[in-house]
């Protein structure tokens, strides 16, 4: 299942995303972690060091790699370069798979290793002094996306997504691909106000979205958030000594997080397997292919000089049948 954590800078979403991706490998998941914010924190959120963490390759470099190899023989993609970060896949596109090795994981996915498992860790890679005046985040988080639309998962494999912050995600398509969005909001007007512009913007896309409160002191903090957010409201996170000690470099075992936090974490996987089990394979597809088109018109046709809405195979359906098989056929 595909999960995006989102919110206010400064709200504690990469923290929440670090502490899920601990959890899931607790229990024993297959996860791939993919740091997708501007502000790249992730790595260092799971343990890297800053060496470590300054040396994940960077997804958006290897743009024309995930390209080439997702094309496969689908023959209605002319060329690599032909290709744009909303482009679906199709009959003979090549799909990934939370488990497999294939080489865009090999270029651009490190094994991180936390105390209860491992996990896969991609990024986009940071904006760098080159882009300044001439490039946009979105260009980056591109790569997520391509591969986003190219992957099948199951009920037992997670791809968890930090996104940037704000209500930049709605930049693209993206933040129709997942299963559940978590947003995390501080119990503060400022805090709900990227709700209520998450929520407008994704009413119309059926986004599955709960609240997690972050920085609650008190039944006060949780009465200001389910007044503001409803039943939207999941949780409730407070003060967390393990959290401070590894904010500081000195993390404990992650066994020793605090009882009611780690409740707290295994509400947010309960709640992302119900939605999980609720996935339309049919209308992911088609908001997948809506945005393509909205692309194409925009921008995308003009840029590579191709009708791209040409790339849509009207028969293709994303879905689990698709699990076992390393290139997609007919549906």
């Amino acid at each position: 299942m595909k999960i995006a954590f989102v919110g206010k800078g400064g709200s504690g979403k990469t923290t929440l995303s670090s502490l899920f991706i601990r959890h899931l490998a607790a229990n024993e998941a297959h996860v791939i972690a993919v740091d997708a914010d501007i502000n790249q924190h992730l790595g260092a959120a799971l343990g890297l060091d800053d060496a470590e963490a300054a040396a994940l390759p960077a997804m958006g470099a290897h743009l024309p790699l995930i390209k080439d190899y997702l094309r496969g023989t689908n023959p209605r993609i002319a060329s690599a370069e032909t290709m744009i970060k909303t482009t679906p896949p199709g009959e003979g596109s090549r799909l990934l798979r939370v488990r497999e090795d294939n080489p865009i994981f090999d270029a651009c996915a490190r094994t991180v290793r936390l105390d209860d498992g491992d996990i896969r860790l991609m990024a986009t890679g940071p904006f760098t002094e080159s882009d300044l005046g001439v490039a946009c985040y979105h260009s980056k988080v591109g790569a997520v996306e391509l591969c986003l639309n190219h992957l099948v998962d199951g009920p037992d494999e997670y791809v968890v997504v930090d996104m940037t912050a704000g209500s930049d995600s709605f930049a693209s398509g993206m933040f129709t691909r997942f299963d559940m969005t978590f947003l995390v909001a501080e119990p503060t007007r400022k805090g709900v106000s990227v709700y209520r512009q998450y929520k407008e913007y994704a009413r119309d896309f059926g986004v599955a979205l709960k609240v997690v409160g972050n920085k609650v002191q008190g039944p006060d903090d949780l009465e200001f958030l389910r007044a503001e957010v409803g039943d939207d409201l999941l949780i409730g996170i407070g003060h967390s000594d393990w959290v401070r000690s590894m904010e500081k470099g000195r993390p404990s075992r992650f066994e020793l997080l605090e009882a009611d936090n780690r409740m707290a974490l295994q509400a947010l996987q309960d709640t992302a397997e119900d939605s999980y089990e609720l996935r339309d394979w049919e209308r992911y597809t088609r908001q997948m292919v809506h945005f393509h088109l909205k692309n194409a018109e925009s921008w995308g046709n003009e840029k590579t000089g191709a009708d791209l809405a040409a790339q849509v195979d009207p028969a293709f359906v994303l879905d689990e049948q698709h699990a076992g098989a390393g290139v997609a056929a007919p549906a």
